[in-house]
């Protein structure tokens, strides 16, 4: 099926998440058994648990920042996510330890409009959803009460705020059946989508996305092209994604983010480097050009779970999602389980310079959260 059809089919039905594709899928071109990916999710994360063995401890970077901020928080998406692949007991108590040592609580209280400190209620989520303790979910749930029950709408002034928060509005209002979640959600995302920046952070004609009003035209890349970060639409791809995970097919505002996801999915492919990395400008090579995980690993993420989710063409993208996971593997997995090429905290392509094999970003963990999302979808491509 072609993709401008399967655009067609799936936007027709807006939310058939479901679908069953008539096409026949190709065979696996090039992907990995899945005793592979499950061995190199299992790597990485056993370097990290033993780099971590206290989940609660503060990390010191340039200063001193509690473990439950975003970039904690997208590990253990990751965790949870090769938890329901490999059922290992410690994943499950290493997720639950972290959250306790936080007291289940958000960074700054239940007061906090702050999306980047929201994230680690997406896990307390999946942990209240295994074993429904009140105190898993009573402070996300407090935050994001307030957030609805309040008139503001311009809290996401930044795209990789869409990933960190939508998911938790998704999740309560799947757990709750109350769609003044789904609302919210909508309205500070469209504000994002439409305002932001002047007229908003996506531009429609490229599908991508403005990191945020720093990079919103007349800034331009040193190549005259507009900026638009991989790890930024990245996080907006895992958004759609995740959000779409759990929201009900009646749920208010699905085909926006169906439509979204798709029309972000097939910007994508032209801009694929060579040996299947995306560069961390994605409209300019030249600006920083280069392997970087990050944002590679969340393109993939979306691309797999299209395609186990009937939304997309096998035979169109498993080739693009085979050739980045070779590219993440053969070039950025440490035999100890240590990922390089993993771009640093900022947001733009200077930001964490430079990035290679042996360099160390700032924060090891949200580049393994990114990783494990991704083998997490790569995992279940093979029958």
């Amino acid at each position: 099926m072609k993709l401008s059809s399967l655009l067609t089919t799936s936007l027709a039905g807006l939310g058939l998440l479901g679908l069953v594709l008539t096409a026949t899928p190709a065979p696996a071109q090039k992907l990995p058994k899945k005793e592979k990916v499950l061995k190199a999710l299992t790597l990485t994360n056993d370097y990290f648990m033993q780099k971590w063995p206290d989940p609660g401890k503060d990390i010191m970077t340039n200063k001193l920042r509690p473990s439950h901020i975003w970039t904690r928080s997208v590990y253990y998406e990751g965790l949870m996510a090769l938890y329901q692949l490999d059922k290992q007991k410690r994943y499950y108590d290493y997720a639950v330890d972290w959250a306790e040592k936080h007291k289940w609580g958000i960074r700054n209280g239940i007061t906090d409009r702050d999306a980047d400190n929201q994230c680690a209620g997406q896990t307390y989520i999946d942990l209240y959803l295994i074993d429904r303790k009140p105190e898993r979910i009573r402070d996300i749930k407090a935050s994001i009460d307030n957030m609805v029950n309040s008139p503001k709408v311009d809290d996401w002034s930044w795209i990789d705020a869409l990933q960190m928060a939508m998911p938790v509005y998704a999740k309560l209002g799947a757990e709750y059946n109350d769609s003044r979640y789904y609302e919210k959600m909508y309205q500070i995302y469209n504000y994002s989508k439409t305002q932001h920046g002047g007229k908003g952070l996506f531009n429609a004609e490229d599908n991508l996305w403005w990191r945020d009003k720093d990079f919103v035209p007349p800034y331009k890349e040193p190549n005259g092209q507009d900026c638009y970060w991989s790890r930024g639409n990245g996080w907006v791809v895992a958004a759609m994604v995740r959000v779409l995970d759990v929201m009900p097919r009646s749920a208010p505002h699905r085909d926006e983010y169906v439509q979204m996801y798709m029309n972000m999915i097939k910007a994508l492919p032209p801009l694929q480097r060579p040996d299947g990395f995306w560069n961390v400008s994605l409209h300019d090579e030249t600006h920083f050009g280069g392997k970087e995980l990050t944002g590679t690993a969340l393109f993939v993420y979306g691309m797999a779970w299209g395609i186990n989710r009937g939304l997309l063409d096998r035979k169109t993208y498993q080739p693009i999602i085979a050739k980045a996971w070779q590219g993440m593997i053969k070039d950025c997995l440490h035999p100890d389980g240590f990922l390089g090429y993993v771009q640093g905290t900022g947001k733009e392509p200077k930001d964490g310079q430079p990035v290679s094999y042996t360099s160390r970003p700032d924060f090891e963990d949200y580049g393994l959260g990114c990783f494990l999302l991704a083998g997490s979808e790569v995992y279940k491509l093979q029958p």
